[in-house]
């Protein structure tokens, strides 16, 4: 499962394939997994509800966010490892934030969901034969590979690292 070309994908997902380090997909699954738990397991319930700027998402919003981003890549992965000939949908993610009401839950009932979404994401892009990984199809009306949203998804959740880390614990 070597790293997707820059043909794979929309230009806009570039910077989350670039904060992927590993060649290989489920080598980068893996190795963020530890990274991933230290992180979530150092915020508290108190500073899960903290927007560093009004209008800015909680942490729990954040949080919600890459839980509905990475069901999201897995839903396209399958659709497309399974040639779907439709254009998947696109979808407005401040729409889904706003309509998730994440604040109301506890960060461990957030970080446990992650958790498992993550755990069967990986299962999913284990699953794939190497035909399957290099399947091209759409979302958005952009021609996509279903390696490379396994890579988004591992881009995509480093990205939100970095944010909590350089807005949120300043």
């Amino acid at each position: 499962m070597s790293r997707p070309n820059n043909s794979d994908f929309p230009d806009y997902f570039a910077g989350y394939i670039s904060k992927v380090t590993e060649e290989d997909l489920l080598n980068a699954f893996i190795n963020q997994l530890p990274v991933v738990r230290e992180l979530l397991s150092s915020v508290t319930e108190q500073q899960s509800k903290f927007a560093y700027a009004p209008g800015k998402w909680t942490i729990k919003e954040m949080m919600q966010h890459i839980i509905d981003a990475e069901r999201i890549f897995a839903y396209r992965a399958v659709c497309i490892a399974r040639k779907e000939q439709a254009s998947l949908p696109s979808f407005d993610e401040n729409e889904y934030a706003n309509n998730a009401d994440a604040n109301r839950r506890t960060w461990l009932s957030l970080c446990n969901e992650f958790m498992n979404a993550r755990r069967s994401t990986q299962d999913l892009f284990e699953s794939f034969t190497d035909d399957m990984l290099q399947q091209k199809g759409s979302a958005n009306n952009r021609e996509i590979t279903v390696l490379s949203l396994g890579f988004i998804a591992v881009g995509h959740l480093y990205h939100h690292m970095n944010v909590l880390k350089e807005r949120y614990f300043e």
